[in-house]
């Protein structure tokens, strides 16, 4: 019994670290969007960084329920319509467009990566 209570309490904890982490990469990325010099073209219109968030905390709260992790959260609020299922794209100075899941994949990796050096 006392090993089965620890074992519990473990997975417990684990899951609690596991979106914890999850949570820090999503503020990342929020950040990394509102800060961008990069327009977000959504359905054919252009958006600053801070108007991208807007929207995208928008889609975040009405898909939280399936958001586990950053890849979740990229899927379901930053990559695509749920209306027209047309993808993002960014629009960065002297750079060709780039699809806003592959950009924000990209700045996920350099974010972890960045913490396994620290």
């Amino acid at each position: 019994m006392n090993y089965l209570r620890t074992c519990t309490l473990c997975m417990a904890l684990f899951a609690l670290s596991a979106h914890a982490d999850s949570q820090s990469e999503i503020n990342h990325l929020l950040a990394f969007v509102a800060q961008t010099s990069c327009t977000y073209e959504r359905n054919g219109s252009f958006h600053n960084g801070r108007e991208a968030v807007a929207h995208i905390k928008k889609k975040y709260r009405y898909f939280a329920d399936d958001i586990k992790s950053a890849e979740d959260f990229i899927h379901y609020s930053a990559s695509k319509s749920t209306f027209s299922g047309k993808h993002y794209t960014i629009h960065c100075p002297e750079q060709k467009p780039i699809k806003s899941q592959t950009w924000l994949l990209n700045e996920l990796t350099r974010y972890r990566h960045s913490l396994k050096a620290k």
